[in-house]
């Protein structure tokens, strides 16, 4: 009796490269492929292999190893460099297994011998499709699994947002997402590639806050050896956080790609289509940098086709009951904590506090509340003693006061760290010389009260 044959899910009109100097193989290969409807590219060697896999991006690679000039284990190796953007598979009609070996260890998906079997052909190329899909799905997951925290709330200025939000998904406008560390600049932007109609191709995030400039470029634009953040967002998504933070040269060139739709590699002489919808993060009011020539004005109108505005968490205070709620519920269902409930008293008191830190802020304090604590209801002391406030009527032997003095610095220490770990988006660098402390000594000093300043950054 014969086996079932398994049935694999590939992207439609997926796009193959096949690089093979033996012209016969070639036209076998795209024929077998072509009847499987799949989109043919052909190169005979590394050259024209280079130009296709940089211009065309390929879903997938066949590629030869034993070619003149330059092989297909060293072309596997050079785009390796830039991070490997698509499943490479390669073919040898005597290979060994050291060969085998090295290329899997260069990262190729799998390696297949010659004579080639159309069957094995057929099934490594499908699995191979449906191992990248997966891992963009898997990738869509992580960035999914932040609880969407600033759609939650009952407040005029919350309702304001998810009435924005719901209006600027379906568009492919550039957005320039602002607000203060901590307010969920970086989630709005996941959650707008989410909801578009680009979210079944690649989201991509840059971070250009203390980024040097000609590193900030090569990570925008790529080079020889490997594609750029423009290219990897091909179709989907490019999130600029910190826009706001990079230097006057790179913002002339941001300028000019966003004008002409089109850029270069650096060093590079091809032009390439630009083809991602831009979502651009700030700290500051970048409108205030413009008039004081700080930012581009052209750049500045570019990114900010459609604003976003995210409230500070003190502005829309009603909603902290129902976001601490939704915060301890999340907790209980992703990270198992114990479920607690909160006092009228310490809701009161969260109400009040200032929240430099925002949303990023309250989730951390839930989240440590359900650690060191998991029994019982969440009272007002104990919120007070997370926050290095005194209770509104702090009852005998709660108050900040009437703790050791061990305790009581501890507790000061962790919230004034917090504070400035919250003002900064988790920059240990910065709040050393915030708090004027050596490095060394504040990173000590973090882990002497678990802070883990990764728990803050955005």
């Amino acid at each position: 009796m014969s086996q079932p044959v398994p049935v694999i899910t590939r992207p439609a009109a997926a796009t193959v490269l096949i690089v093979d100097d033996e012209p016969d193989i070639r036209r076998l290969l795209q024929e077998i492929l072509e009847d499987e409807n799949y989109v043919v590219l052909t190169a005979d060697g590394a050259v024209a292999a280079r130009d296709l896999y940089h211009r065309q991006h390929p879903d997938a690679v066949l590629l030869d190893i034993w070619m003149p000039g330059t092989d297909g284990i060293t072309l596997l190796k050079e785009w390796a460099q830039g991070g490997l953007e698509v499943p490479v598979i390669m073919m040898s009609g005597h290979g060994t297994v050291e060969t085998a070996v090295e290329a899997t260890r260069l990262g190729a998906y799998d390696f297949i011998e010659k004579p080639l079997s159309t069957g094995k052909l057929l099934l490594t190329l499908a699995r191979a499709l449906e191992s990248a899909q997966l891992k963009r799905e898997n990738t869509a997951l992580r960035a999914a699994a932040e609880p969407p925290a600033f759609l939650i709330g009952h407040s005029r200025l919350v309702q304001t947002l998810r009435e924005t939000l719901t209006r600027v998904a379906g568009s492919d406008a550039a957005v320039l997402v602002s607000g203060e560390a901590g307010a969920g600049k970086l989630a709005v932007a996941r959650h707008l590639h989410q909801h578009s109609p680009r979210h079944d191709h690649a989201l991509v995030e840059v971070g250009m806050a203390g980024v040097p400039s000609e590193d900030l470029a090569r990570q925008l634009y790529g080079e020889a050896a490997g594609a750029g953040a423009f290219e990897q967002a091909r179709g989907g998504t490019l999130v600029l956080n910190d826009v706001d933070e990079i230097d006057a040269g790179q913002q002339t060139r941001l300028a000019t790609v966003l004008a002409d739709g089109r850029y270069r590699r650096l060093g590079g002489r091809e032009s390439l289509d630009l083809d991602a919808r831009l979502i651009a993060l700030c700290r500051t009011d970048l409108a205030e940098r413009v008039a004081h020539g700080r930012f581009r004005e052209d750049l500045y109108y570019r990114l900010n086709v459609v604003p976003v505005t995210l409230p500070a968490l003190r502005d829309h205070r009603e909603d902290i009951p129902e976001l601490a709620g939704f915060f301890v519920n999340w907790m209980v269902d992703h990270e198992r904590l114990p479920y607690r409930k909160f006092t009228t008293g310490a809701l009161n008191l969260l109400r009040h506090h200032g929240w430099p830190g925002n949303l990023r802020e309250l989730r951390n304090l839930v989240q440590r509340l359900l650690i060191l604590n998991p029994a019982g209801v969440v009272e007002e002391a104990e919120v007070a003693a997370q926050l290095g406030e005194a209770p509104a009527h702090a009852p005998a032997g709660t108050g900040p006061f009437d703790l050791p003095l061990k305790r009581a610095r501890e507790d000061f220490e962790r919230a004034y760290l917090e504070h400035h770990l919250a003002r900064t988006g988790g920059n240990v660098a910065e709040v050393a010389k915030l708090v004027e402390m050596e490095r060394t000594h504040l990173y000590r000093k973090l882990k002497q009260l678990g802070i883990n300043p990764r728990d803050v950054k955005e």
